[in-house]
């Protein structure tokens, strides 16, 4: 590693080490706490009436908007449903051991009522372009919402998160999906990775140049199916094992505190480092608070804010509680997690030692490969808009095609950089977008409190708030 970059991960390790994995950790498990209490766990009491609205029960043709419900879900889906699923839940272990997958059970939980209050705000806030397309997120309930309690420092506030959300993309969306590509196909196929990443940049230009729509055609295709043929596959090496299922459980429960592991092949065993890696790795999965998501969300075709943010609970459910949950169980009841082994070998082995019970052990690389690419691919398309909406918000609509071409180069960067750089980098920036947020998100705790009664009072019978 040339000396700039040795010296720029140095300076990335002592910031997520000391600063940004202790502020994640102040902020983002309080501020879900107290949102599931002030909306009464809507997160739990109104999953059903999510899933009719994303079906499309709801549906109204003459609603403003550019995508449906479903589409709106995938696009999002599409974006979180990435490498952190597979080699984050891995890494997470790795470091803080079999309780870091415990946290992340607490990040996926406290991250479906995150997404509804941030998602609820990107939609009331949006704004419409002179295309007619729609723009949404973060910081225009920033500067908009907020304008009337901070004055300048709303624009101020939002304009950190927006330069914190190119940064994100660049990193989270793009760089840490394309460097865990071009690392499995090498390691499974032998394809050196600057081919990787010639072929992902193309595929990538070719759907992202047709904007949110495009996206949405691919995405709304691509998440179901990957997300089926991950979940078959692990459900089948848990169920080869089920016998180890309650005494798995058992284990994650403990060591999640006491962060004292039975066996020492990780590398934190203390309970704090069992704690933040769960977290970050949560926080990575399910971007939940992370403000990445309400881009998306924004563009939904429904005249009630509150509607799409029903809708977007749904994702660290589905991201967190169901995918990653599948990869954490194959890798502790496999064995694999004190392997020794970092990043997506881990998950290989594991499904591999699982399937190897009925003779398709050497099937194991090639679903861990089809999944990785297939959730990474479409991550770095989705990740793309979410980018492509900020330098718009920054800098005008003429700054989009600009962005797209830049943000095609990092998909190559990212393919031929070091693993432990990438993933140091993406920590970093993600906690420039998640405090800001949080933060915006609390002070505009009445504005969702009054959305949220307004929708369910207009529902009739869905009764939610007193």
């Amino acid at each position: 590693m040339p000396k700039i970059l040795y010296y720029f991960d140095q300076l990335l390790v002592a910031y997520n080490d000391y600063i940004g994995g202790y502020l994640i950790l102040l902020l983002l498990i309080p501020t879900g706490i107290f949102f599931a209490f002030k909306l009464r766990f809507i997160n739990l009491t109104k999953i059903g009436h999510s899933i009719q609205v994303v079906r499309g029960k709801y549906d109204d043709k003459k609603d403003e908007g550019d995508v449906n419900h479903f589409k709106a879900l995938t696009t999002a889906l599409s974006a979180t449903v990435g490498t952190g699923n597979i080699v984050g839940v891995a890494l997470a272990i790795y470091l803080g051991g079999p309780g870091a997958l415990f946290w992340i059970w607490v990040t996926g939980f406290l991250g479906m009522i995150l997404k509804y209050v941030e998602c609820t705000l990107a939609h009331k806030f949006r704004k419409f372009n002179k295309d007619g397309t729609v723009s949404g997120g973060p910081m225009y309930y920033m500067e908009i919402g907020l304008k009337k309690k901070l004055g300048p420092f709303a624009k101020v506030l939002a304009v950190v998160f927006a330069i914190a959300a190119i940064l994100c993309s660049l990193g989270t969306g793009n760089m840490a999906q394309c460097n865990s590509m071009a690392d499995v196909m090498q390691s499974n196929y032998s394809i050196p990775v600057w081919i990787t990443g010639i072929t992902v940049m193309v595929l990538v230009m070719l759907v992202v140049v047709g904007g949110i729509k495009r996206i949405g055609e691919v995405t709304s295709r691509l998440v179901p199916f990957m997300a089926v043929l991950y979940f078959l596959s692990a459900i089948t090496v848990i169920a080869l094992d089920f016998k180890a299922i309650p005494e798995t459980f058992y284990f994650i429960f403990k060591d999640a505190f006491t962060g004292d592991a039975a066996a020492g092949g990780f590398v934190g065993s203390a309970f704090i480092a069992t704690m933040i890696w769960g977290v970050r790795r949560g926080l990575f999965s399910n971007e939940a608070g992370q403000g990445s998501a309400p881009i998306a969300h924004a563009a939904a075709k429904t005249k009630y804010p509150a509607r799409e943010g029903i809708v977007a609970l749904l994702e660290p459910f589905v991201d967190t509680i169901v995918i990653c949950t599948l990869t954490g169980l194959v890798i502790i009841v496999s064995g694999a997690w004190d392997s020794g082994i970092k990043g997506v070998g881990m998950t290989v082995l594991g499904m591999s030692q699982g399937l190897a019970k009925i003779g398709l052990s050497k099937l194991a690389e090639h679903i861990v490969a089809i999944g990785l690419v297939l959730f990474a691919l479409s991550t770095v398309i989705s990740w793309s808009y979410y980018g492509a909406t900020a330098a718009n918000y920054l800098f005008g609509e003429k700054f989009i095609k600009p962005y797209y071409y830049l943000y095609c180069l990092f998909v190559f960067l990212g393919s031929i950089w070091g693993l432990d750089l990438v993933w140091h980098f993406v920590d970093a920036v993600i906690t420039f977008m998640t405090i800001p947020n949080l933060i915006a998100i609390l002070l505009l705790t009445p504005v969702v409190v009054k959305e949220t009664k307004d929708y369910f009072k207009e529902m009739g019978n869905l009764k939610l708030l007193k």
